[in-house]
């Protein structure tokens, strides 16, 4: 039955994002991109989750996360920043200086096949919106990249 076929096939997908506190800079050059796509594959080995599409930008992020458990959310995103923001305190020497993010992740579930298209396009599509490239697919640290001309070593963020 369309609009019910994630539910059905175990759990419910979601959109999750965060935001640097201040709408400072998260990302501010390649290494930092790169560290934090390590993160999330070394995250996704301690706490499996389903991830089918990301953006990362300078900002901010997105996810499109599909669980198989009712706490896998819940687990993944407690440890990915538990993993992320001491690393990243200590590479800019901030630690013990604050909060990285503004606040805990906001997640919002997609419940139909038409808005889960909606909301993969939304985040691919990111970056091209805020006119931070001229092409999506150029997005070097998102899925889109990933699925096209990305490398083989961190193609397996993204679930087929």
């Amino acid at each position: 039955m369309p609009g019910t076929a994630r539910v059905a096939l175990g759990g419910m997908v979601f959109h999750v994002l965060n935001r640097r506190v201040g709408k400072s800079f998260l990302f501010c050059n390649d290494q930092d991109y790169l560290a934090f796509e390590r993160i999330i594959a070394d995250t996704l080995a301690m706490r499996p989750m389903r991830m089918l599409s990301y953006c990362l930008m300078p900002d901010h992020w997105h996810f499109v996360l599909w669980p198989e458990k009712d706490s896998d959310l819940r687990r993944f995103m407690r440890q990915l920043p538990v993993t992320q923001v001491p690393r990243w305190q200590k590479n800019y020497n901030l630690i013990g200086t604050g909060h990285v993010y503004q606040s805990r992740f906001k997640s919002f579930s997609v419940q139909t096949d038409e808005y889960f298209q909606i909301v993969n396009r939304y985040v691919e599509r990111n970056a091209l919106r805020a006119n931070l490239l001229k092409r999506a697919v150029d997005l070097a640290y998102g899925s889109l990249w990933m699925r096209e001309p990305g490398t083989t070593e961190l193609r397996g963020l993204v679930s087929v």
